[in-house]
């Protein structure tokens, strides 16, 4: 007896099918801005993790290279840390709360409250340690690129949630938040919610790990509250400067001492009782909730390079390469599920999405793939 595929289904199949084409179209890269704007660059490499619907597993140490991130495990003492208090990162403050639904972006969660990943910190120290959570990127060869995480931070005063990109101690790109700092109970746009833009540099640790006297440290308040809602924090980094975005708004750039080396992203959550720093410990259990990741940049890997080399260099050359770049969207309103799927879902690549430049064309693509579904379900018997 022969079977039909659901609209749905139909809908489903063509969408799989029609993913290579999109990275086909993609496969000279990724790029911030137009090519007519002074600011545009491109990227060869992605790397896109959506914590929505990761299974609880995805972190475990089996199957951190398919993830792309490590949990990190770890005892500092209070000196090493600078402060009060040591710090103690564990795998059980590292919790993947996908979406209940796996069509959904919005809705109930496996374990209740928000979806994403869950990274605490949490009140009750453990030998002079407060204990947190932190994951880093398998690959250690990112350099130039756009990196964007969307994330809900804590109100709990007490603690530093951080997104940044780490060589070493001169060579570092911070976005980070320090609860403490916000205003209390705030509603209003014109309360005071600053986010720590930072790099550390050979003058910072000069200054004894202090960036704030340097020029690569710079406050600004943004214009919501960022422990009400996911919203998303971007930084572009290439050879002349590092600007910082908040859902799509440039906050600021900075120009001095830009790393010029590879390394890795980290994001994490913790505290370590500094009075000018983190402060804390929390008062109760404080946590973050990170929805997604997404990085384009490029690669010091000699054997990436070879790759981009064989799928764009080789093969196309002047505008026929730029056709084959895609621009990245801009996230420009807060991507958080309790407004709802439309909001919540954000842009994949990887998940087969049409950049929008493409689209008039990608519709050619697209119907091409329903068609091919089309006889495979009704004139090449069962399916």
């Amino acid at each position: 007896m022969k079977t039909h595929l659901s609209i749905f289904g139909t809908a489903v199949l063509a969408l799989s099918l029609l993913t290579p084409f999109v990275r086909a179209i993609c496969e000279c890269g990724y790029a911030v801005n137009s090519t007519s704007s002074s600011s545009y660059a491109s990227f060869t490499e992605i790397q896109e993790t959506d914590f929505l619907h990761l299974g609880q597993d995805a972190l475990s140490y089996n199957n951190r290279e398919e993830t792309g991130w490590a949990m990190q495990v770890y005892n500092v003492t209070p000196k090493a840390a600078r402060g009060p208090y040591g710090k103690a990162a564990m795998g059980s403050n590292v919790i993947v709360n996908p979406m209940k639904n796996q069509y959904d972006w919005a809705g109930e969660s496996v374990l209740g409250g928000d979806a994403g990943l869950q990274v605490w910190v949490r009140s009750k120290t453990v030998n002079s340690a407060i204990p947190m959570g932190e994951i880093t990127s398998m690959r250690s060869d990112m350099m130039y690129g756009s990196y964007r995480i969307g994330v809900k931070l804590t109100g709990i005063p007490g603690t530093c949630g951080a997104f940044f990109w780490f060589r070493n101690d001169s060579q570092e790109i911070d976005l980070e938040y320090l609860s403490w700092q916000q205003s209390p109970n705030a509603t209003s746009k014109n309360e005071y919610h600053p986010l720590n833009l930072v790099l550390q540099s050979p003058a910072s640790v000069a200054a004894d790990y202090n960036a704030a006297g340097t020029p690569d440290f710079i406050v600004k308040s943004l214009p919501f509250t960022p422990s009400n809602a996911v919203h998303e924090y971007r930084f572009d980094w290439t050879p002349n400067r590092v600007s910082f975005y908040a859902d799509g708004q440039w906050l600021s750039d900075i120009t001095d001492y830009i790393p010029k080396a590879s390394g890795q992203l980290f994001l994490n959550h913790w505290s370590n009782g500094n009075p000018n720093w983190s402060g804390g410990p929390p008062k109760e259990d404080a946590v973050m909730i990170v929805s997604y990741v997404k990085a384009y940049f490029n690669s010091t890997d000699s054997m990436r390079q070879k790759v981009y080399n064989d799928q764009c260099l080789s093969k196309y050359h002047g505008h026929d390469r730029i056709d084959h770049v895609c621009q990245i969207p801009d996230q420009t309103v807060a991507p958080d599920p309790s407004a709802g799927n439309n909001t919540a879902r954000t842009f994949f690549f990887t998940k087969g999405d049409i950049p929008p430049v493409w689209n008039g064309s990608v519709l050619y693509l697209v119907m091409a793939a329903l068609l091919v579904v089309g006889l495979l379900e009704y004139g090449f018997g069962s399916v």
